[in-house]
C-alpha cells in the first residue's frame, strides 16, 4: 500500500511537469506573438499564456518526506494590453497624398535622369523641384508610419520627421521661387540668357536653396522645439509658436517676390508683343494665354499655401487639431500639382514620357524648342 502510494505521488509529479512544460512551450508559441491578452478565463489552464507558473510545494504530500518541489501556478493578473491608436481619417488623407506625391515626383526624376538632352537650366531646377516634393511625400508617409505603426514618442523620432518636412516644403516652396527668377532672366536677359554664366548661376541657386531649407529644418533639432514647454508650442507640435510665424513670414515674402516677378515678366512679355508688328495679333493671343496661365498658377500657389500660412500665425496648440489638419491638407496638395505645372506641361518631358511608355511620339505634340520663359 505504501508503495502504490509512493507510485501515485510520483505519477502526480509527472503530470505536474508534463503541464508545466506544455504551458511554457504555450507561451513561447503563442503567447509572444501578439501584445494583446485575450483571455478573461480565471481557470487554470496550463495552455493558457496569460497563466505563469512557478516553483511550489505539493500540497496533496502530507507525508513527513520532504516536499517534493513543482511546478504551481501563479494567478498574478496579467499585464494591461496596450490599445492601438484610432485612426485618424485626416492623417489617412495625408498618407495617400504623400503617396501620390512620390509617385509623381519619382517619374519625374526618372524622366530627366534617363534622358540626357534634358540638361538645360530650367530642367536642372524642374528637377531641384522633384527632388524636394519626393522627400515631402515620403515624410508624409514616415509621418504615419512614426504615428501609428511605431512608437513615435521619442524625440529623436519627432525631430527627425519634422525636420525632414521642414526641410522638404521649404525645399519645394524655394525652388518655386528659383524657377519664377529663371523664367524671369530668360526675359529680361534673353540675349545672354543662354551662356555658361546662366548654367553656373542656376546651380548655384540651388545649391542655396537647398542649404537654407536645410539650415530651416534643422532649427527644431538645434533648440527651437517646445518638446519640454508645451505653452510654447505652435499647431504644428514640436515647432514652437516663434518658429512657425517665422516660417510663415517667410513664405508670405517669398510669395510677394514670385507676384512681383510674374508681373514684371507679363510686363516684358506684353512690350515685346507690342514691338512685333508683323505677328502682332498671334503674338498678342500668345501673350494673353500666357498671362492667364501664369495667373492660373500664382493662384494656385497662393491657394495651397496662404490658409497654412495664415493660420500658423494667428493659432496655436490651444486650436481644435481639425483646422491644423484643414490647413495642412491644401499645402500639401501643392506638391501634387507641382509636377503637373512645371514638367508634365513641357513638350520635352512629354516627348521622353511618350518614348518611354509606348516607344512612339504623338503627332499633335508640339517639338519647337522650349525656353524657360514658355508657362
Amino acid at each position: 500500500m505504501m508503495v502504490w502510494t509512493e507510485r501515485e505521488s510520483n505519477l502526480r509529479h509527472l503530470l505536474a511537469m508534463i503541464l508545466s512544460l506544455a504551458a511554457v512551450a504555450a507561451m513561447s508559441s503563442g503567447g509572444g506573438g501578439s501584445g494583446l491578452n485575450y483571455s478573461s478565463s480565471s481557470s487554470l489552464d496550463p495552455f493558457d499564456s496569460s497563466t505563469s507558473w512557478g516553483l511550489g510545494e505539493d500540497p496533496s504530500n502530507s507525508s513527513s518526506e520532504p516536499a517534493a518541489r513543482t511546478l504551481t501556478p501563479d494567478l498574478r493578473p496579467a499585464a494591461t494590453a496596450v490599445a492601438l491608436r484610432e485612426l485618424n481619417p485626416w492623417d489617412v488623407a495625408l498618407c495617400v497624398t504623400g503617396t501620390l506625391v512620390s509617385c509623381e515626383n519619382a517619374l519625374v526624376i526618372a524622366v530627366l535622369f534617363y534622358t540626357p538632352t534634358l540638361r538645360a537650366p530650367m530642367f536642372v531646377l524642374i528637377g531641384s523641384l522633384a527632388a524636394a516634393d519626393l522627400l515631402a511625400g515620403l515624410g508624409l508617409i514616415l509621418n504615419f508610419v512614426f504615428a501609428y505603426l511605431v512608437d513615435g514618442s521619442a524625440e529623436l523620432v519627432t525631430l527627425l520627421s519634422v525636420a525632414l518636412l521642414i526641410c522638404a516644403f521649404s525645399a519645394s516652396v524655394l525652388n518655386i521661387l528659383a524657377i519664377t527668377v529663371d523664367r524671369y532672366l530668360s526675359l529680361y536677359n534673353a540675349l545672354t540668357y543662354h551662356t555658361e554664366r546662366t548654367v553656373t548661376f542656376t546651380y548655384a541657386m540651388v545649391a542655396l536653396v537647398w542649404a537654407a531649407s536645410l539650415a530651416l529644418g534643422l532649427l527644431p533639432a538645434l533648440g527651437w522645439n517646445c518638446l519640454r514647454d508645451e505653452p510654447a508650442c505652435s499647431v504644428l507640435r514640436p515647432v514652437t509658436k516663434a518658429n512657425a510665424v517665422a516660417l510663415a513670414a517667410a513664405f508670405l515674402l517669398v510669395f510677394a517676390l514670385m507676384t512681383q516677378l510674374y508681373l514684371q515678366i507679363c510686363r516684358i512679355a506684353f512690350r515685346h508683343a507690342q514691338q512685333i508688328a508683323v505677328q502682332h495679333q498671334f503674338v498678342a493671343m500668345s501673350t494673353t494665354k500666357g498671362v492667364s496661365t501664369l495667373s492660373a498658377i500664382l493662384c494656385a500657389f497662393g491657394a495651397c499655401w496662404l490658409p497654412f500660412a495664415t493660420y500658423s500665425i494667428v493659432a496655436d496648440s490651444s486650436y481644435p487639431a481639425v483646422y491644423t489638419y484643414a490647413a495642412v491638407l491644401p499645402a500639401t496638395c501643392c506638391s501634387v500639382i507641382n509636377p503637373i505645372v512645371y514638367a508634365f506641361r513641357n513638350p520635352d518631358i512629354q516627348k521622353s514620357l511618350w518614348v518611354a511608355c509606348c516607344g512612339c511620339v504623338p503627332s499633335n505634340l508640339s517639338l519647337r524648342p522650349r525656353t524657360s520663359s514658355d508657362v
